[in-house]
């Protein structure tokens, strides 16, 4: 199996690569060779590529700067969009489409299903709500999947921020008032291989729509940053305590939702499987980040 991701240099194109098993191909594009916001180079680049499945995973994930510049993100997570979308229905092969936990304000008082309605109350939230209707209304074979709070051993995420913070502070101040589910680029990754693969190989209509993917249980960033460094002292780095603070002790451009949490139960009755505990997944990251740095 060949599978085309875009966005080549992010959390899930680079677990893509790191968790394919053999006989399956990665395919990573994006910049510089491709802007997926002109479409004349996306379709450029996926013009005669042979595949078998497309990831979009390229998006525009500056939240607080794009309260500033909301073009530049509606171009790339809308319009960008549309084009990959574009671009694989002209191949014929199915797209799986990663969206966030942004569409949602983040004032319900339980973990958002697929259908509960979309109010995004960013800039880069109402770009990705506008990717998704357009990828929606493009192809005809699609996977729109919202995941929430990824982390990895590579690339800018919480995780890797909090250890390198740890590397010259005693205490750290991390907001506790924010509740989602912490997601596992690899744990991302190794679901995204087994939808692509049932894609490919069931035309079942259950198998397409609007999901929600993020890994199992729920923390507030505060939690996450307490389990980061735990597993950093059990590889023995020095020892971190959390301050845990209030949203309003830590002021942002972008208004972060005080509930990111997504219900998965859809995903896992059509497709079989639910992505682990994050307080198993975490562990795994921190580890490897440590090694690799």
């Amino acid at each position: 199996m060949r599978i085309v991701v875009t966005g080549k240099h992010g959390q899930v194109a680079s677990a893509l690569r790191q968790r394919a098993p053999r006989g399956v191909e990665i395919v990573a594009i994006g910049r510089p060779e491709v802007d997926i916001a002109d479409r004349a180079e996306v379709m450029r680049a996926f013009d005669g590529l042979v595949c078998d499945a497309v990831v979009n995973a390229a998006a525009y994930t500056a939240v607080d700067r794009a309260e500033a510049e909301p073009d530049a993100a509606m171009r790339v997570n809308a319009d960008g969009a549309a084009y990959v979308a574009e671009a694989a229905a002209k191949l014929g092969v199915p797209l799986l489409h990663l969206s966030t936990d942004y569409v949602f304000n983040g004032r319900l008082d339980r973990p958002y299903r697929e259908d509960d309605i979309i109010a995004p109350a960013t800039a880069y939230g109402r770009s990705k709500a506008a990717g998704e209707g357009r990828v929606a209304a493009t192809h005809p074979r699609c996977v729109i999947l919202r995941t929430a709070w990824v982390y990895s051993p590579f690339g800018a995420n919480f995780m890797r921020t909090m250890l390198r913070l740890a590397e010259t502070r005693d205490e750290i101040a991390v907001v506790d008032d924010q509740r989602g589910n912490p997601t596992s680029a690899l744990d991302l990754a190794d679901a995204l291989l087994i939808v692509a693969r049932r894609l490919v190989e069931d035309a079942s209509p259950q198998l397409d729509g609007l999901f929600h993917l993020a890994g199992t249980g729920e923390a507030s960033w505060a939690d996450v940053a307490e389990a980061t460094f735990a597993a950093a002292a059990r590889l023995g780095r020095r020892p971190v305590k959390v301050k845990r603070i209030a949203s309003a002790e830590y002021p942002t451009a972008a208004p972060r939702p005080r509930n990111s949490r997504l219900n998965t139960s859809k995903f896992a009755a059509a497709y079989g499987f639910s992505l682990p505990e994050w307080t198993q997944s975490l562990p795994v990251c921190v580890e490897r980040s440590l090694a690799e740095d």
